[in-house]
């Protein structure tokens, strides 16, 4: 059955890929076009996922997982991200190598090495779909299907914010504040707060963006002069969460508001807006429909 499959062409990337059959445990080499059909039978060969790569030291070249720089094979291109189906059909086409950079904790995607001629191709075909009625519809359904979506987790966080403070019935208004506050900085799409993710429950991130929002607002966190030391941020930031916890927990109590109080202080001089599914369902034109996305 091996021998049925072609042999790795000129200009196929060096780096090995492992592949499998859907209903066969066999391993076999891959072809050059990624997907074959074996000599006996219908068995679909598809590529395993390839691990990503980062940046080579000098143009067209990349670094492997192991360190080894590798160069980009002759007519492959780089496709910038910002189009995700367009990345996503390419991937699916053939051979390529995702590139991404990691700074600090996060990664950055700079895009897919893939040969010009596969990505001219197909994004010649998404321009063609792109431009028919039907695709304009879809993409209207899928704008206000996430545009409810967006609305429903604005609600559902505000009220995860209200049950994380649990503040005393005289101070109602300041959580109704708070929370306003809060859910506007954390939910934007986009806005890659801890409010986005989805690695812990709604309850965990509403604690944690109440406690980042205070870290930036009632203290002097932003202007704090802190040594380059290892662990000695997360000190910092442990030390003042303790501290927002224990002004919240005075309001929890029922407490006085007293004048120097650096949460009302920073409420005081917070723009009164209200989070965006809350201020559309107030809005008389609520009925009209889902208003057009905010950019993020």
């Amino acid at each position: 059955m091996d021998d049925a499959l072609p042999e790795r062409g000129r200009g196929q990337p060096r780096l090995e890929q492992e592949w499998h059959s859907r209903g066969s445990s066999r391993s076999r080499e891959p072809s050059q076009t990624g997907l074959a059909r074996a000599a006996r039978g219908t068995v679909l060969l598809v590529p395993m996922p390839q691990p990503p790569v980062s940046p080579g030291p000098s143009p067209r070249t990349i670094r492997t997982a192991a360190g080894a720089v590798v160069a980009v094979p002759a007519g492959w291109v780089l496709l910038p991200p910002g189009d995700p189906g367009l990345t996503r059909r390419v991937k699916a086409a053939g051979d390529h190598w995702v590139v991404q950079e990691k700074h600090g904790r996060r990664m950055f995607s700079r895009g897919v090495w893939a040969p010009a001629e596969t990505i001219d191709r197909i994004r010649a075909e998404l321009a063609a779909e792109r431009s028919t009625e039907g695709y304009a519809r879809k993409q209207a359904q899928a704008a206000r299907r996430r545009e409810r979506d967006q609305e429903e987790y604005v609600e559902d966080f505000r009220a995860a914010v209200r049950a994380f403070l649990a503040f005393d019935a005289r101070h109602q208004a300041m959580a109704g504040r708070l929370a306003d506050a809060v859910a506007v900085h954390a939910t934007p799409v986009g806005s890659g707060t801890v409010a986005r993710t989805q690695r812990i429950p709604i309850e965990r991130r509403a604690q944690a963006a109440v406690i980042a929002w205070m870290r930036h607002q009632t203290t002097a966190y932003d202007s704090m002069p802190i040594p380059r030391v290892k662990g000695k941020r997360r000190e910092v930031r442990r030390l003042l969460a303790e501290r927002s916890r224990a002004l919240l927990d005075a309001y929890r109590r029922g407490l006085p508001v007293a004048a120097a109080c650096p949460l009302a202080r920073a409420l005081a001089t917070e723009a009164p807006t209200k989070p965006a599914a809350d201020a559309r369902a107030q809005s008389p034109d609520a009925s009209r429909g889902p208003r057009p996305r905010r950019a993020s």
